[in-house]
């Protein structure tokens, strides 16, 4: 049976309502505090299938090119196996779960050792990030923003519906999800003010988005062709793109976004591969005007997607949702960006990752920043259990989660969580 077949069952234990069924198989890193030891992992349900151990018992092979690649604090050494590799091992690693192979299932030290329940793991950033580039592909969000801030009547900048718009962020500052998030200090400058003044950041923001983790790089000089680009893939995570939007509006102009952007991004610990994702393909939003060549796309560019956002104030008894939305709106694809990315002959490397830009739907609840739902603080988001939110406050937590539907099981994501905690004074900063 294909990986993907929905009649798979496992032999561990998966509720119907888990984003880790047998047809799923994300990967990431682990550890745990008996063998504290950063390795690749499998998500099933509520367990970590360690593919050390199995690598170790001669179960899996993906090594053999290049020695051990399991036993690895990253995914790096996997991921530049190749995608037969990607398909062959993810299809092997379904094999030995399905609830009718015995080698693993009646084997109950070597299960044992492997299967290691999610609350005593430790999940860790599952890959070696060298570069990452966030896009602004979302036509619903940038049309928010264009309107908010400039003439409505014009909100898409020339540029925006011929080429998927994108800036270089700052790798460093990637962190895996529950990771704290610090509230920046910056410059702001109000309208009315003749000079800026330093101090915490007062309009912090999330950014519900997306990101894929380029498995195969390409050359200095050799751009990636948009038909060869989702081959290049290796998966998807959710991600977080934290904002600080008062200092972002004081220095965006002219090069764009810096210390607004550069001090957290959070991504979920598990990535989803392309092949798990192919049952749930579906067209994206018609492009019009058709793009220039190198970007024409057809097909199934895009991915039914559910994608939910809640912010739950400290102490606070249940979480608000404040935005669903779906990953289907986004009017540009992962290829396109990523062709668009290398037609100038850059080059990307394995690893590096490429944010999708917020994500937003049409309806006002998926909207995909506090910026857009609460139009810049003029309407705030009423909580659960009473209060108000424009902007972030401290230890506030916001969680970012997504799957796709099928019939009687999800192919999810997790989630991306993080919490924020108070700027450093401003008068002690260096």
């Amino acid at each position: 049976m294909h990986p993907n077949d929905p009649r798979l069952k496992s032999f561990v234990a998966v509720a119907p309502d888990s984003h880790f069924p047998i047809q799923n198989l994300p990967f990431g890193v682990f550890s745990t505090g008996a063998e504290p030891t950063p390795r690749v992992g499998v998500a099933i349900g509520d367990r970590v299938l360690d593919l050390s151990v199995l690598e170790q018992a001669g179960l899996l092979s993906a090594g053999s090119r290049g020695g051990r690649v399991f036993d690895q604090p990253s995914l790096n050494a996997f991921m530049a196996l190749g995608r037969t590799v990607w398909r062959d091992t993810r299809a092997r690693i379904s094999e030995l779960l399905r609830d009718d192979a015995p080698r693993l299932r009646d084997d109950p030290d070597l299960r044992s050792r492997a299967l290691v329940p999610m609350t005593e793991s430790l999940l860790h950033l599952p890959v070696e990030i060298g570069g990452y580039t966030d896009f602004y592909s979302s036509k619903e969000h940038a049309t928010n923003v264009g309107t908010m801030f400039r003439d409505p009547k014009n909100a898409l900048l020339p540029n925006w519906l011929h080429l998927p718009v994108g800036y270089n962020g700052r790798a460093s500052s990637v962190v895996v999800s529950g990771t704290p998030v610090r509230r920046p200090n910056g410059q702001t400058k109000a309208p009315a003010d003749e000079v800026p003044s330093f101090g915490p950041c007062r309009k912090l923001d999330m950014e519900l988005e997306t990101a894929f983790i380029v498995g195969e790089g390409n050359d200095l000089g050799e751009p990636v062709p948009v038909g060869d680009a989702e081959r290049r893939i290796f998966g998807m995570v959710l991600m977080n793109d934290w904002s600080a939007r008062d200092i972002q509006q004081w220095e965006y102009v002219p090069l764009g976004p810096f210390n607004s952007k550069t001090f957290a991004t959070s991504i979920s610990p598990w990535i989803v591969t392309l092949e798990a994702l192919e049952p749930f393909r579906v067209a994206g939003p018609v492009q019009d005007p058709e793009p220039l060549p190198y970007l024409r796309q057809g097909g199934k560019a895009s991915v039914d997607l559910h994608l939910e956002v809640s912010l739950k104030p400290e102490g606070a008894g249940k979480a608000t949702t404040v935005c669903r939305t779906n990953f289907r709106h986004m009017y540009w694809s992962m290829a396109q960006q990523l062709a668009h990315h290398t037609v100038s002959g850059c080059n990307t490397r394995i690893g590096d990752l490429m944010g999708s830009g917020t994500i937003s739907g049409p309806a006002l609840d998926s909207f995909g920043s506090l910026l857009e739902l609460t139009w810049n603080g003029q309407r705030p988001i009423t909580l659960e259990g009473g209060g108000e939110r424009s902007f972030l406050l401290d230890s506030d937590e916001v969680v970012i989660t997504g799957w796709c539907q099928a019939d009687g099981y999800r192919v999810g994501f997790g989630e991306v969580a993080g919490r924020i905690v108070a700027a450093h004074p401003a008068d002690v900063c260096p």
